[in-house]
């Protein structure tokens, strides 16, 4: 970003007040609904204004008001757009989070998936991840088909995530996590998917092995686009604790959409609170959150 054009659009200046008004927090919650779906309610109004003081203050302004002129008056919006909409998204995950959804894809799903295949042992599985903030919910899907491969029948495999923040899809991409991020990984599986420091303590970073990162890929994507431009032969498609977000028309439009992009005999998965939503559109659940689509 050009922070020295971002400050000269509309010089910083005095301000009135150092909070965000009602005004500007409309402006900020019209936007976000528009470019991702997600509608802002007044609980989330703290969080949005502390993000927009420390952008603020990074880019040289005085209050949070100085900030949204710039954005909103001064021609600033498509340079600051893709902060905006990370400072909106929650981003929260974990790895192995909902494990639940991870044994059933272990135990049950990837023997459907290659038993309904041309040939068992030869497919090549497709996984999609499609609100993958930071990478975790990705690498896990790739550690658990990494490990089934590995006990066999062998099989290829590739996993893509995606996200409407281009910030989570670079941090991703890195795929380099606090420590402590991975205390829910079995030891075993640290031991073979991560890269840890011999003095090992709660910050200090690991990262996740070449040998997995290879299977793994990830692009910006908004869900609220009208078509995706990803295959329509995935084999199974996570996307938990997003459509929350979203108004009940959007959420269906989503689910459908996705639908679509899995190959007949595949499935996709919610959150465990979301799983009424799937029902709404007609799927099959086979487990909760989970649905064959056929």
């Amino acid at each position: 970003m050009n922070v020295h054009a971002a400050r000269t659009a509309v010089e910083p200046r005095p301000s009135t007040g150092s909070g965000l008004s009602d005004a500007d927090f409309g402006r900020i919650s019209a936007l976000i609904g528009t470019r991702t779906g997600i509608k802002l309610t007044p609980s989330k109004r703290m969080n949005i204004e502390t993000g927009l003081r420390r952008r603020a203050s990074t880019l040289g302004f005085d209050s949070v008001d100085a900030y949204c002129r710039m954005v909103f008056d001064g021609g600033g919006l498509s340079r600051e757009l893709d902060a905006i909409i990370h400072l909106a998204t929650t981003n929260k995950t974990d790895f192995f989070r909902e494990k639940a959804h991870y044994d059933l894809l272990d135990r049950s799903l990837v023997p459907q998936l290659l038993e309904t295949g041309s040939r068992v042992g030869s497919r090549r599985l497709k996984v999609w991840s499609a609100a993958a903030s930071n990478g975790a919910e990705a690498y896990t899907a790739a550690i658990v088909l990494a490990e089934a491969a590995a006990r066999g029948p062998r099989f290829g495999f590739s996993v893509l995530g995606t996200d409407i923040s281009a910030e989570m899809v670079a941090a991703a991409s890195r795929a380099v996590y606090p420590g402590n991020m991975i205390d829910p990984v079995p030891p075993e599986l640290k031991r073979r998917y991560f890269m840890q420091s011999r003095e090992r303590s709660a910050s200090t970073p690991v990262r996740v092995v070449p040998e997995l990162r290879r299977f793994v890929r990830f692009y910006t994507l908004n869900l609220i686009d009208k078509s995706y431009p990803v295959d329509r032969d995935i084999d199974v498609i996570f996307l938990r604790n997003v459509l929350i977000y979203f108004d009940a028309p959007t959420q269906q439009a989503v689910v459908r959409r996705l639908a679509g992009h899995v190959r007949p005999g595949g499935f996709l998965i919610l959150g465990h609170t979301e799983a009424a939503i799937g029902n709404t559109v007609g799927l099959s659940q086979v487990a909760t959150g989970v649905f064959r689509v056929e």
